[in-house]
């Protein structure tokens, strides 16, 4: 997917997520995109929101440039955008709710950004301030990296400028919208509830909801289409008898670190579902069957919309994005349920890539670009000077802990002993080159393991993630496999989409096999990580198995991004070795 594009600009752009849960920066120079990273990887704060300070930082120093410098400053939110929506929707909400004071600090915020600038920095700010509104963020993040000259997109997530839902078609030259849903319909809170409901309290915890779902049977089907209604050739709308985020105050935290949000349902809902789970309750059968009733319905909504933009415009190319696209069970499933045969979704389609995609809006108004490379390895990369120092600042604690380490000139040399070391069940901190973007490990910021080990997930989960157990690992495959071990062939660079493992390889392969035969799999190929590509290589060539299981570098907390953080997390887990660009570290026998 990577293409060279040359590209004559003149212009230096930053792009960024403010106040809002995964708050980022990005920046292109002259067209390029150089550098992306949320503030959740320096801060180490899961999902970081408020002002994206240290982000933006980083990304003026990778840059070598200073904020004085950048052209336009460009925000994936326009407070402007369905101005007339709000208020009326306000109105007839007078005796219950004043709507707009809740999201009025937000959005006074948003809109008084550029004394926000001026607050952390010395330099004039020159740049011009663009409001991007936030769906067409999202839509830019994934239609011009797509390597598309056509094709429908559906942007889809909880609430962005006042709207949940845009669909439309891309000519190649314009983005036509078809339609929008907007507050306070949303499939994206929908999920939320269910989240919610589950006993999953943390903002961002929707993940787990799609990982607990093939553990059940969708039995609650047919209730859970009373809270989410979607008619024939109609908009979807949730029935709002089972919610309060329309009609009473929601507790959000958006301008801290710290993103929080309260519970969207009310009782009514747990009228028609039952008890709701409590947060340290055990899971049961009962929750499974809920989440897969949820997850079943969200995917069949999902198909219904992308089925029916196609009859709109007979475009066999999609583009996903938004927050909902980060349900890889449910993109996997689109090339069976619609006529799409090609859908591309970005390394980072929630918020944290609307940072990307106001940036490239802006770019593209003034420059008629249609493309840009979606290399996801843009982050923060060190030298081995760093890593040496490190390593001597630690010389106690390794003699203390019995832990060695070894210096690669070569690293064919290194690669290979580490994949004996993966195929003799060995867990593996893999520290290598720039950190990834978006919220997956791809092959950089990674733990990894043998595939073919039944009992290495509970180990992982045990000892060194300590996470919930119905989690699944992904297999990353060398591109040229998939159609060996996957029943559906195609290019999943971002790991955004689940297939089902081939019967006949399942048994090979136990730990990256979801409970229900599933993969959610990354495609790994030389051009976009050559270290990651030729590791996996090695271990092939011990096993006969093209795949490694890949989870990310971190014990709840963000991705490891230094190489201190990377080192503290080994040392205080169960992991065996570490290797850290050309270094190897791991405990002795």
């Amino acid at each position: 997917m990577l293409r060279l594009r040359q590209i004559v600009l003149n212009m230096n752009v930053l792009g960024i997520n403010a106040y809002h849960g995964d708050a980022s920066a990005c920046i292109f120079i002259n067209g390029k995109l150089i550098v992306a990273i949320e503030e959740e990887r320096i801060n180490r704060v899961k999902h970081s929101a408020g002002f994206p300070l240290k982000a933006i930082n980083y990304c003026l120093k990778y840059a070598k440039i200073d904020i004085n410098q950048i052209d336009h400053i460009a925000i994936n939110r326009d407070p402007k955008q369905r101005l007339f929506s709000k208020i009326l929707y306000s109105s007839k909400k007078i005796f219950k709710i004043n709507f707009l004071k809740e999201r009025l600090n937000n959005l006074q915020k948003i809109g008084s950004i550029k004394d926000e600038f001026k607050l952390h920095f010395k330099e004039k700010i020159r740049a011009k301030f663009n409001f991007v509104d936030h769906h067409i963020a999202h839509i830019s993040s994934s239609i011009y990296f797509s390597n598309f000259n056509e094709c429908n997109f559906i942007s889809i997530d909880g609430f962005g400028d006042f709207a949940s839902t845009i669909a439309g078609y891309y000519d190649g030259k314009k983005v036509k919208k078809f339609y929008e849903v907007l507050f306070p319909h949303s499939l994206g809170l929908f999920y939320t509830a269910i989240t919610q409901y589950l006993g999953f309290k943390n903002y961002g915890d929707e993940y787990k909801v799609m990982g607990l779902a093939p553990y059940g049977q969708p039995k609650y089907y047919e209730k859970m289409k009373q809270i989410l209604i979607k008619e024939k050739n109609k908009k979807f709308m949730l029935n709002l008898k089972y919610f309060k985020h329309h009609n009473s105050k929601i507790d959000m935290t958006w301008l801290k670190s710290n993103p929080q949000i309260s519970n969207v349902y009310n009782d009514e809902l747990i009228k028609l579902l039952g008890d709701e789970r409590k947060e340290n309750q055990r899971i049961n059968q009962f929750h499974m069957d809920i989440a897969s009733s949820a997850q079943k319905l969200f995917e069949d909504i999902l198909n219904e919309i992308a089925n029916e933009l196609f009859k709109k415009k007979n475009s066999y190319n999609l583009c996903l994005s938004g927050g909902c696209a980060m349900n890889s069970v449910a993109n996997g499933k689109i090339h069976k349920k619609t006529p799409y045969k090609k859908i591309y979704i970005p390394p980072s389609p929630g918020d944290s890539g609307g940072a990307i995609g106001a940036a490239v809006t802006t770019i593209v108004k003034i420059e008629k670009i249609n493309s840009f490379d979606d290399n996801p390895y843009l982050g923060p990369c060190f030298k081995n000077g760093d890593i040496e120092k490190l390593i001597k600042n630690n010389e106690l604690e390794f003699k203390k802990k019995n832990i060695k380490f070894e210096y690669f000139e070569d690293k064919n040399i290194q690669l290979k002993k580490l994949a004996k070391k993966i195929s003799e069940n060995k867990i593996i901190g893999f520290f290598n080159d720039r950190m990834e973007w978006g919220p997956r490990a791809l092959g950089n910021r990674s733990i990894l393991a043998d595939p073919r080990n039944k009992n290495i997930r509970d180990i992982i989960n045990l000892k060194i993630k300590r996470r919930e157990s119905f989690r699944p690992f992904a297999p990353s495959i060398i591109r040229e496999f998939v159609k060996e071990w996957f029943e559906h062939d195609d290019e999943v660079p971002f790991m955004s989409k689940v297939f089902q493992v081939k019967n006949d390889k399942k048994s090979l392969i136990p730990s990256v096999v979801h409970v229900d035969g599933s993969g959610r799999l990354q495609t790994v190929e030389k051009r976009l990580n050559k270290n990651f590509y030729n590791l996996i290589q090695e271990f092939y060539k011990i096993t006969g198995i093209p795949i490694l299981l890949n989870t990310s570098f971190n014990e709840n907390e963000p991705i490891v991004c230094k190489p201190d953080e990377a080192l503290d997390c080994f040392l205080r887990t169960d992991m065996d070795c570490l290797s850290i660009e050309s270094f190897l570290i791991y405990r002795s026998d």
